[in-house]
C-alpha cells in the first residue's frame, strides 16, 4: 500500500484503511472503497489532504485526452487558448502582488490584482462558459495562487447571481481572491507530505485562516474580506473551523466564499483527467452539506448552474447519452434526461448519475 495525497488518486484504486473526517471524526469513506470520480469529490469536499490505497494494478491509467471530451475539444479553441494566456498573466500579476503584501505592505495594491479578474470574467461572454474554462484548466504549480484566482472569479458570478451591489460584488472578488492567503505561509512540506499528517501538522494546517486575517487585518480592505480569510472554512452547522461558529456568527461574503471554494476544489481539472462533471459535485453539496452553507447563497449557486445546462447533451455513468430537458427543483442534480424517445428521471434511479457534459 501507499499513500497518496489527493489530486493524485484516480478512478479504480482501492482505500486500505478507512477515511475519517478530521473534524469530527465522521468516517468519510470506509476500507475497501473502490474510488470513483464521486468518492474522489467526496475527499475534495471534505478537505481529505491524503488517503492510504492499495498498490495499484498495472491496468489503472490516468485519463488522458486520446478521448475527444468536451473539456479536450474545448482547450483547441482559439477563445481557451486566448483565456489560458490572460489566466496566467493574472496568475504572475497576483503572485507579485502576495510577495508585495507579505513584504511590503505600504506598496500592497489590491486594484491592481483585481483588475485583470474583471478582464477574465467579461471576456467569458457568459457564465457557462467562464465555468466551462475554468473547468477546464489544468493543475498549476502554483496550485495555490490559481485556486484564488478561480474563486475569485466564482465569487464575482455569485455575487452577480445573487444581485448585489456592483461594491458589494467588488468586495466579493476581493474576498474570494485573498481568501487563501495564509496558507501561503504553510510550509509546501505539510501541504504536499505523501504521509499521514501528524496532530501537529494539521494543527498547523488549520493555522491558515488565522494567519491570513493576521496579514490582512491592517491594510486598507473591508473587514467582509478579512473575515472571509479567517471564517472561509467555517460551517453553518458548526462543523468547521478555527472557532467552529454557526450561522448568524459567520460573515456573509465568508459563507459565499466557501460554496466557491469548495465548488473550485471539488471541479478543478488534473494533470490525470478532465474536469469532474459539474453534477458530481452538485450532488455531492445536496447530499453531504446544504446544511453547512447559507440557504440563499447555496440554493442560488447551484440552481444557476444547473440552468446554464439545461438542454446539453450529457453521458450517464452507465455509458448512455441523452439530453438534459427537465430539472428538479427538490433535486437539481438529477434532472430529467431524453434519451431517443425515452424520458428517464435521474429521481427514480439512484443508482445513475451524470457523468459527463457533453
Amino acid at each position: 500500500m501507499k499513500r497518496l495525497i489527493t489530486k493524485k488518486l484516480v478512478p479504480g484504486m482501492v482505500l486500505s484503511d478507512n477515511v475519517y473526517a478530521h473534524d469530527n471524526n465522521q468516517l468519510v469513506l470506509p476500507k475497501g472503497t473502490v474510488l470513483d470520480n464521486q468518492a474522489i469529490t467526496k475527499l475534495s469536499f471534505y478537505s481529505i489532504l491524503n488517503v492510504l490505497v492499495e498498490d495499484p494494478p498495472e491496468n489503472i491509467m490516468p485519463a488522458n485526452d486520446n478521448k475527444e471530451s468536451y473539456a479536450s475539444r474545448l482547450r483547441q479553441t482559439a477563445e481557451f487558448k486566448e483565456f489560458k494566456r490572460d489566466f496566467e498573466n493574472c496568475a504572475s500579476k497576483f503572485k507579485a502582488g502576495i510577495e508585495v503584501l507579505i513584504n511590503d505592505k505600504e506598496h500592497f495594491d489590491v486594484d491592481s490584482m483585481i483588475s485583470p479578474i474583471y478582464d477574465l470574467v467579461h471576456k467569458g461572454n457568459s457564465s457557462s462558459n467562464l465555468f466551462d474554462m475554468l473547468h477546464s484548466l489544468r493543475s498549476y504549480d502554483d496550485a495555490t495562487y490559481v485556486h484564488c484566482i478561480s474563486v475569485a472569479m466564482i465569487c464575482n458570478i455569485l455575487g452577480q447571481w445573487l444581485k448585489m451591489s456592483d461594491d458589494d460584488i467588488l468586495i466579493l472578488t476581493e474576498a474570494g481572491l485573498l481568501h487563501d492567503i495564509g496558507k501561503l505561509l504553510i510550509p509546501n512540506e505539510i501541504i504536499t507530505k505523501p504521509a499521514d499528517l501528524t496532530t501537529a501538522e494539521y494543527t498547523v494546517v488549520q493555522t491558515h485562516p488565522a494567519q491570513g486575517y493576521v496579514i490582512l487585518t491592517d491594510l486598507n480592505l473591508s473587514d467582509h474580506v478579512k473575515n472571509a480569510a479567517l471564517m472561509h472554512h467555517e460551517r453553518c452547522d458548526g462543523t468547521g473551523y478555527p472557532a467552529h461558529l454557526k450561522g448568524p456568527q459567520i460573515d456573509f461574503f465568508a459563507k459565499c466564499v466557501s460554496i466557491a471554494d469548495v465548488y473550485d476544489a471539488m471541479t478543478s481539472a488534473r494533470v490525470y483527467r478532465d474536469p469532474l462533471c459539474p453534477f458530481i459535485a452538485i450532488e455531492m453539496f445536496e447530499s453531504e452539506g446544504l446544511q453547512k452553507y447559507d440557504t440563499n447563497a447555496i440554493m442560488t449557486f447551484l440552481q444557476n448552474i444547473v440552468n446554464t445546462y439545461l438542454l446539453n447533451r450529457v453521458r450517464l455513468n452507465d455509458g448512455r447519452e441523452g439530453e438534459i430537458i427537465f430539472i428538479n427543483r427538490d433535486h437539481l442534480s438529477r434532472p430529467t434526461i431524453k434519451i431517443d424517445e425515452e424520458y428517464l428521471d435521474l429521481t427514480m434511479h439512484p443508482e445513475l448519475y451524470i457523468e459527463e457534459i457533453l
